[in-house]
């Protein structure tokens, strides 16, 4: 007895398209077996899953610390700074906004409940935008274990760019528009939900460009299809929201200046040669683009075996693996996109899916959000120098401390408004020419004697191998002591006492 199968093709818009071969028998799904159910109860516990790792990983991202402390300001000022704080010879010009509402809310949840609060607040915006997405895929039809293979594969290749920052907004935000997307309401409703989720996006992160070209790839889609087919609708929705994600890119307290802004620091992240500004192809991001190019590979295996896919789904993955082939800060916006696709491409027609209870799911991530922050207390990662700055804090010292750029974040959370720093991480606060000399020092071509008369430091706090001059004529210096050296080579100097 032949055994019926079923293909299904797709539309331009996505509507899925079930063909029967010749000689086929009507398309029919089997009794729920036991292997089934287990996997279905695998499946809907995927979600606590992925958090239960987020939760585990160390804080690793140096810049965190001074968007902190930056969003304690903004919470005591009432609003956006408008003056640098911060860095010694800035003090007082004005100050980008990039990113000042998720800094403050960042800043407020760590007030209120301390670092493993922020774990827990900062890794359900990051996974929250997967799973708004993974929602909306599955009310549109998409299968239980398909939605949670697509959350598996989209999570294990964005996993290395997790770390609490602000770019867990633009996760959050990016998932919620791609889940209005596939929701398909009508289209006030859909605007309604999208303009005011596009002006809050650009102000927790800088990349509402994102949501423009995805809605822009839409409304394409949806125009050829409509004129493929004039009985569908017109992409009112998804053409109106690319205007209003255009004009939400100027929606913040920086207004026109954030291309300025965004155009500066790209040119001094690519300068300095920040490995996430860089394409896949560099040695420094070959173990980043093993897992983008595992999920491509077995992605492409799956769309080609089904044949279900939908043209602007597929085109919105394309472009956003394109950007993260050549950048790899784009692999998060990537992977988000990867979602409906696989979800679509996974999904089968013959199911007959467990009953599963509702509370499941939502118990366990209530379990893993409260327990495990009890029982793995916040680890930070070795590569911040937090034994160094504590150890500094013990002198009591006003002033400017000279730092290696990435240890000026951590600086500025533990010192401030006793510390300023000479660099940090923020590459659009420090001109070509300042970057420059940074490297200068670093390479040996400019002495202490031109640091010292450049930023007064009451301490030094470097990796001696990184800035192993200056470090070493620290060393010689008669007018300097060392006071600490970390197990990571940080070395911390100050002015010897006479």
């Amino acid at each position: 007895m032949a055994h019926s199968r079923c293909r299904a093709g797709v539309g331009l818009s996505g509507r899925i398209e079930t063909v029967k071969a010749p000689g086929e028998g009507r398309c029919s799904g089997g009794g729920t077996s036991a292997v089934r159910l287990w996997l279905d109860r695998a499946a809907v516990l995927v979600p606590a899953g992925m958090l239960l790792v987020l939760l585990l990983r160390r804080v690793w991202d140096v810049d965190i610390f001074w968007q902190l402390k930056l969003g304690e300001i903004i919470l005591a000022h009432g609003g956006p700074i408008a003056r640098e704080p911060f860095a010694a010879l800035h003090l007082g010009e004005p100050l980008p906004a990039v990113g000042w509402l998720a800094q403050a809310s960042m800043a407020a949840v760590r007030m209120a409940g301390g670092w493993g609060a922020l774990r827990v607040f900062d890794a359900l915006c990051w996974l929250g935008g997967f799973w708004a997405v993974a929602a909306a895929c599955r009310h549109r039809g998409a299968g239980r274990q398909a939605v949670a293979l697509a959350l598996t594969l989209a999570f294990f290749a964005a996993l290395p760019t997790a770390s609490i920052r602000p770019q867990s907004f633009a996760a959050l935000c990016f998932g919620l528009l791609l889940a209005l997307l596939q929701l398909r309401l009508r289209p006030l409703v859909t605007i309604a939900l999208g303009a005011p989720l596009l002006v809050l996006w650009q102000n927790f992160h800088p990349s509402v460009s994102i949501g423009a070209l995805a809605l822009g790839i839409y409304a394409a889609v949806g125009l050829l299809d409509w004129l493929r087919d004039r009985t569908g609708p017109l992409p009112i929705a998804a053409a109106a929201l690319t205007v209003i994600a255009i004009a939400a890119i100027f929606a913040t307290p920086d207004g026109f200046s954030i291309l300025a802004i965004s155009a500066t620091n790209a040119e001094m992240s690519l300068a300095i040669g920040a490995s996430e500004w860089r394409p896949l192809w560099i040695p420094a991001n070959w173990s980043n683009a093993v897992p983008v190019l595992a999920v491509v590979l077995l992605t492409l295996r799956i769309v080609l075996r089904t044949r279900r896919y939908g043209a602007a789904e597929v085109l919105v993955a394309l472009a956003l693996l394109a950007m993260t082939a050549l950048a790899y800060r784009f692999a998060l916006f990537w992977a988000l996109s990867m979602v409906p696709v696989i979800a679509r491409g996974a999904s089968s027609e013959e199911r007959d899916e467990a009953t599963i209870p509702r509370w499941l799911p939502v118990v366990a991530l209530a379990l893993v959000a409260v327990v495990t922050p009890l029982l793995a207390p916040t680890r930070f990662a070795a590569t911040l120098p937090l034994e160094s700055i504590a150890r500094l804090r013990q002198e009591h010292l006003r002033g400017t401390v000279y730092a290696d750029f990435p240890y000026g974040g951590p600086i500025i959370d533990a010192g401030w408004p006793d510390w300023r720093v000479a660099y940090d991480g923020r590459y659009y606060r420090y001109g070509h020419d300042e970057w420059q000399y940074n490297g200068g020092i670093e390479n040996g071509y400019v002495p202490l004697v031109d640091v010292i008369a450049k930023w007064h430091p009451v301490a030094f706090l470097i990796q001696e191998d990184h800035n192993a001059p200056l470090a070493g004529e620290l060393a010689r210096s008669p007018h300097w002591t060392r006071i600490f050296r970390g197990v990571d080579g940080v070395v911390v100097y100050v002015r010897r006492k006479h």
